[in-house]
């Protein structure tokens, strides 16, 4: 058994401003997406300029959809107790589920305005996700947020307020998942040209199998509990989608012509 770090979640405080490890986790999230997206802009013939505006949709799609999200799947009776609850995302409570539905509509605009395909594009932004989501789960961790059922593995942890069982850190389960281990698989395929949509389909499909199987051992809301058939969490169920899709994303991309980049390999 481990003990929990006991990190305080504050981590920088002058007077009166604080800045907490949950936001500079998601500012790390953008920086590595803005710093991989110059990597690979000359792939979709984009410019300095053109790929910033690129990282501002998409942060801005991760923030209002994320946040928008965890209101209407994980918190409406916060948000009907106190609606500025819903601005203080310093405090966590950010859903993935909301901040994916909201790139994919800044990917739409963007795709848009700059003519391109629209899964030429979301192949594009694949790969960049996962150090994101795992700087987001390391600031879940920092948060005491997520914590796992209780657990007799040896690295089991005490969590503070959660009382004395060992429980599953299934935050770090996430983020070597969701954060580590899809980064090095979507990246190192997609280095060499693809079919277009099948790098956005691997997302899908690994995001959700992995995000399906950690939520076995991590405590289900304990404002929703489980939601169907005695086991199942409303993070499961809106994971359900995503495995579906990305299968058949795959498939379908196989009759679809392959992206031939217009830079050499990353």
């Amino acid at each position: 058994m481990l003990s929990y770090p006991k990190i305080d979640p504050i981590a920088i405080s002058l007077g009166p401003l604080q800045v907490h490890w949950y936001g500079l986790m998601y500012l790390v999230g953008f920086l590595a997406a803005w710093w991989l997206a110059r990597r690979r802009a000359l792939r979709l013939g984009l410019s300095t300029d053109a790929v910033e505006t690129l990282i501002f949709y998409c942060v801005m799609g991760v923030i209002l959809g994320g946040r928008l999200g965890y209101a209407l799947f994980y918190g409406l009776d916060k948000l009907a107790d106190n609606p500025l609850w819903l601005f203080k995302i310093w405090e966590g409570g950010m859903s993935f589920h909301g901040g994916f539905v909201g790139v994919l509509v800044a990917a739409l605009v963007f795709a848009r305005k700059q003519n391109l395909h629209f899964f030429q594009l979301t192949d594009f932004i694949a790969p960049l996700v996962p150090i994101g989501l795992g700087a987001g789960r390391i600031g879940n961790f920092i948060n005491y947020e997520l914590p796992g059922r209780a657990s007799d593995v040896p690295w089991a942890m005490v969590f503070p307020n959660m009382g004395p069982a060992p429980r599953h850190p299934s935050s770090l389960y996430e983020f070597a998942l969701e954060g580590v281990v899809l980064f090095a698989v979507l990246w190192w395929f997609s280095i060499n040209p693809r079919r277009n949509g099948t790098t956005s389909g691997l997302f899908l499909l690994l995001y959700g199998l992995f995000r399906f199987s950690v939520e076995f051992v991590r405590l289900p809301d304990s404002q929703l509990g489980f939601i169907a058939f005695g086991w199942m969490t409303m993070g499961q169920l809106l994971t359900l989608p995503m495995i579906i899709g990305g299968l058949i994303l795959i498939v379908w991309s196989r009759y679809q012509p392959i992206n031939i980049t217009k830079a050499a390999k990353a």
